[in-house]
């Protein structure tokens, strides 16, 4: 029995890592991993050709019947719905190319594709799996696969087109939104957005949040100095690995309100990506303020 919980803790971390990037919540991938162990458990070793293949089969399957059991809560959910953050808990593949694909903006997108079509992409593009083991964990053939992830890779880019910028030019570009939020400047804050910036909050009808996103460099800037205007004197904004990129964490008396990520090219801030969700939040162990009215 000790060796086989050895042997599965040995691939833990790719599991942890397929189940993450298909289900975009971390507790509901620790479920799949922790339904995968008993599985595992209930196997003949002599049966396993390659551990890894067949966990990885395991987990992916299940994280397929979750995203589909999650279709309808995720479509009935109060506002836009966003991935619960991991915030300054890097997983074990941090170091690694995988950390590049962890971005709550990639997740986001992500969120756009049928199931089948999210595994086969995440197992070909990320995961570098050949077609012929895509065929296998999916049941399908391997001209099927190669539709799947053709076809969900045109969306993908489409949706998030390949720009590498720095952590120091993030970085710089929050400082500046901050600064900006604290002195109420408004013409500093449209500097700051593209033209067709978008502001996206999570709050599942649990905290105060729009239930739209906000959409247009002006609206942008007009809702953040009236949301967060009235509170700039005791705002406290924290610098926070979100996702494995640079973001912020924002608090009000020390009772911690928001975890915001943005998607930008380096020069402007495309998109916003707001949490308030206290469930989704509560995972970083710091106290929250729990408002219930909506607007």
């Amino acid at each position: 029995m000790d060796d086989r919980a050895h042997i599965f803790e040995q691939h833990r971390a790719r599991m942890c890592a397929v189940a993450y990037r298909m289900l975009g919540s971390r507790s509901d991938a620790e479920d799949v991993v922790q339904d995968a162990y008993l599985r595992w458990h209930r196997t003949s070793i002599a049966d396993i050709k390659s551990v890894e293949a067949w966990l990885v089969t395991v987990v992916t399957r299940l994280s397929i019947d979750r995203l589909r059991q999650a279709k309808a809560a995720r479509e009935s959910y109060v506002g836009p719905w966003l991935p619960e953050p991991l915030v300054n808990a890097p997983p074990a593949d941090a170091e690694s190319e995988l950390a590049s694909t962890l971005s709550v903006a990639f997740l986001v997108v992500l969120e756009r594709l049928a199931p089948e079509e999210r595994a086969a992409f995440l197992l070909h593009e990320v995961f570098d799996s050949d077609y012929d083991e895509i065929a296998r964990i999916l049941g399908k053939s391997e001209t099927a696969c190669r539709q799947l992830v053709s076809r969900a890779r045109k969306r993908v880019h489409e949706d998030r087109p390949r720009v590498h910028v720095s952590e120091a030019a993030r970085t710089a570009l929050l400082d500046r939104f901050v600064q900006a939020v604290h002195s109420q400047d408004k013409a500093a804050l449209l500097d700051l957005l593209a033209a067709d910036a978008s502001w996206i909050a999570d709050g599942g009808g649990k905290a105060r949040a729009a239930l739209k996103p906000v959409v247009g460099r002006d609206a942008v800037a007009r809702f953040v100095l009236g949301v967060l205007g009235r509170y700039a004197a005791v705002l406290r904004f924290e610098h926070v690995n979100v996702n494995g990129e640079t973001g912020l964490a924002l608090y009000i008396g020390g009772h911690l309100l928001s975890v915001t990520s943005i998607r930008t090219d380096g020069a402007h801030i495309l998109e916003v990506f707001s949490t308030l969700n206290p469930e989704k939040l509560s995972q970083i162990g710091v106290p929250f303020r729990l408002i219930t009215e909506t607007h």
